[in-house]
């Protein structure tokens, strides 16, 4: 299965989008096909040797609209900023012929060839201004469906038509000025909507803009300024202070600080010394650095923040299904309606025939799909942008739905509570001396690859203590390693591989573990001959994160593979009442099916690297980053700060975005069911209160812009 993004233009409601995910969904081989009408963009999953991309983009032609295989940030900058402004030419030229004509139509009665200039007026804005409601609404018809640009397209030529009859003598009214007016408040509302709709993106755009358009490159000697584009792995490239970093590298010479705050959200400048890592689109502040390009183009964490916040905002929330399912009936139902009014005004309430058609043009113009349309996916947008502006990437909107039912997180100790960062803290020899026991530790950690054994092995350098070598090496998961030395049998672990330790050293063990120290048994044979523990500091802000956490009712869990005494004494210092010690690796994903079979909604926070199961399991993944790695394929949530503090965070912009589409949802279901029964007649009879079809057209052209505005309101909320 391919999955595949395509860029759409010339949508102009949320029935568009239900129209191509329809036509889409029908072709053979297809799988799945979401059409984000907010994004301008489809997201096609389908069998490659079924079908390839350019019959999808046939079809789409088919229907009507615009399409381009692929999704460039970029080209869709240059399309969005292109249709702002044909937008506002039309809506120039609309408002000046639409003007004069409200002011002929409603005072000047007397005017010299009133109707005529009427007619003048309307015609270009009818059929000019107005010409994509009727495209759209004829590729509709062609498909055997309808969209908004049906509605606008019979409503206001409805009220022209009538109008001609008018201009010929055929009629007493005319109405040349409520369709004029009508198109010019519609394009007005859509110049409005794609403007809102611009600035849900501009996180995104921000990310873009940080990458330099220029490197300055050392190559056979000589340095040189080239474009960012033309760096290629293995440059050396040259940063002055103030500029921007190109792409990603390892820095070779030179000492600064560089700001990570717009790719990490981390707000204080990170120093930078030889064999330092530096990212794309972070700003050198002091000194001059150098630094050997090792990630460029596509490969850049810059590149893959970027990639991960599309994916996101293309993405479609399991609470967006109800409003297609109402999009993809609702201008059907609307046409229905307004031939209903016109019928129970016309021929059973005996109404004049100008009443009843304009009580139906008030119908056909105040219902508006868009609102519902862009109730999800603006505030997904939104909300995905700010994310990534704080350092919390959102890789799905489901992710972001699910986020309001989270009740329970579990945090795996090691680089999530802790710093990550182990240090050795004791040695205790029960025979011979503290050098040579450290020795022995030492060797036998040195091929492993747990940041306990780097603790140990640095400490062994730091004393200038001299390993020995070391055969038959292996590492038992979750419990340690063995080797031999010197054709002797050693091994350094857990209480796993040493149970039988006399009750002084367990004394000794448990003074260790009860200061919240992980302690590694070192034995020859099968007796142990000494202790080496080692500390990983609690982060000073877990246990306000903790904090945060249980004043939203959100209940924290430790999950470690250190003993009861290590576990409770961590535990405490990071204000966690709940934990579970001693638990392997693989067994991990087990204890978080154990709180989901108490009903609890479970977040797992780990590293992204051996929690991946866990992470998997739990009803949302949070992965910590290290600031310059993005864990691409673990959790649905990622932290580039590797700040525990991020969690209810990134938790507290979940509810808010969920609210949000709430929000979006009621207010334009509301619009719709209330506003239509009123355009319709329905007050009139007990209350005269009537919608003019000029008052339904703006109503139905704010209803979209004010859904958009309310998403855009989560830019204000603090974190």
């Amino acid at each position: 299965m391919k999955k595949e993004d395509f860029s759409i233009s010339g949508m102009h409601c949320a029935s568009c989008a239900a129209l191509i995910t329809r036509g889409v969904s029908r072709l053979p081989g297809v799988k799945s096909a979401n059409v984000n009408y907010a994004a301008a963009r489809a997201q096609v999953e389908y069998d490659e040797g079924k079908l390839d991309s350019k019959k999808i983009l046939s079809t789409i032609s088919s229907l009507g609209y615009g399409a381009q295989a692929g999704f460039d940030t970029e080209r869709e900058k240059t399309i969005r900023a292109s249709e702002i402004h044909a937008l506002k030419v039309k809506l120039f030229f609309g408002i000046a012929l639409s003007l004069p004509a409200a002011a002929l139509g409603m005072f000047l009665m007397d005017f010299p060839y009133r109707i005529q200039l009427l007619f003048l007026l309307a015609t270009p804005v009818q059929f000019i201004i107005g010409a994509d409601f009727y495209r759209g609404a004829i590729a509709a018809a062609k498909n055997r469906t309808a969209t908004m640009d049906t509605l606008i397209a019979v409503g206001t030529s409805a009220a022209y038509i009538y109008s001609l009859a008018a201009l010929f003598g055929l009629a007493q009214e005319q109405y040349f000025e409520t369709s004029a007016v009508l198109i010019t408040l519609v394009i007005l509302g859509k110049y409005l909507e794609a403007v809102a709709k611009g600035r849900t993106s501009e996180a995104i755009r921000k990310l873009m803009d940080l990458a330099p358009k220029q490197a300055t490159i050392i190559r056979k000697g000589k340095e040189m300024v080239v474009a960012a584009s033309d760096v290629v792995a293995g440059d050396l490239v040259i940063v002055k202070p103030g500029e921007r970093i190109p792409v990603d590298g390892i820095v070779v010479s030179g000492i600064s600080s560089v700001d990570e705050s717009l790719v990490t959200g981390e707000s204080i400048p990170v120093e930078k010394t030889k064999g330092s890592k530096v990212v794309a689109g972070t700003i050198n502040k002091h000194g001059t650095l150098t630094f050997k390009a090792t990630a460029v183009g596509k490969q850049t964490v810059l590149a893959q923040i970027v990639r991960l916040v599309e994916e996101a905002q293309g993405s479609r929330a399991p609470i967006q299904r109800f409003a297609d399912t109402v999009s993809a009936y609702f201008v059907p139902v609307v046409i229905v309606l307004a031939a209903l009014t016109f019928a129970y005004w016309y021929f059973i309430a005996g109404a004049a025939f100008e009443f009843s058609l304009m009580l139906t043009v008030s119908v056909l113009v105040i219902a508006c799909p868009c609102a519902l349309g862009l109730a999800t996916p603006t505030a997904i947008m939104v909300g995905t942008g700010i994310g990534a502006q704080r350092g919390i990437l959102i890789k799905n909107a489901e992710a972001l739905e699910r986020m309001h039912t989270i009740n329970a997180v579990i945090f795996d100790k090691t680089g999530t509570i802790t710093e990550g960062k182990p240090k050795v803290t004791d040695i205790v020899p029960f025979t011979g001396t503290a050098a040579s026991l450290l020795s022995i530790a030492a060797s036998l950690e040195k091929p492993s690859e747990h940041p306990l054994a780097d603790a140990i092995v640095s400490e062994a350098h730091a004393r200038s203590i001299k390993l020995l070598p070391v055969a038959s090496f292996k590492s038992i998961t979750g419990k340690g390693v063995s080797a031999k030395i010197r054709g002797a049998s050693y091994a350094i672990g857990n209480f796993h591989l040493f149970s039988n330790l006399t009750p002084s050293q367990q004394a000794a063990s448990h003074k260790l573990e009860e200061q919240g120290k992980t302690v590694m048994i070192v034995g020859k044979g099968k007796s142990a001959i000494g202790l080496v523990a080692v500390a990983d500091e609690v982060k000073q802000t877990s246990a306000q994160a903790i904090a945060a956490l249980k004043s939203r009712g959100i209940e924290s869990y430790l999950l470690t593979g250190d003993n009861e005494r290590t576990a409770a004494a961590i535990a405490q210092k990071a204000g966690i009442k709940q934990y579970f010690a001693r638990v392997l690796p693989e067994d991990k994903a087990a204890y978080v099916r154990k709180l989901q079979a108490k009903g609890k909604f479970v977040a797992m926070v780990g590293d992204g690297i051996n929690d991946a199961p866990a992470l998997a399991q739990a009803d949302i993944g949070i992965a910590m980053g290290s600031g310059t790695d993005v864990a691409m394929e673990s959790g649905s949530i990622v932290l580039m700060r590797s700040d525990p503090q991020d969690v209810p965070r990134a938790l507290k912009l979940g509810v808010a975005t969920m609210d949000k589409i709430k929000q979006n949802m009621f207010w334009a279901l509301i619009y719709n069911v209330v506003g239509i029964p009123i355009a319709a007649g329905l007050l009139y009879a007990s209350n005269g209160i009537l919608l003019s079809p000029i008052i339904a057209g703006g109503a139905m052209a704010l209803s979209s812009v004010s859904v958009v505005t309310n998403a855009l309101t989560l830019r204000w909320m603090k974190l």
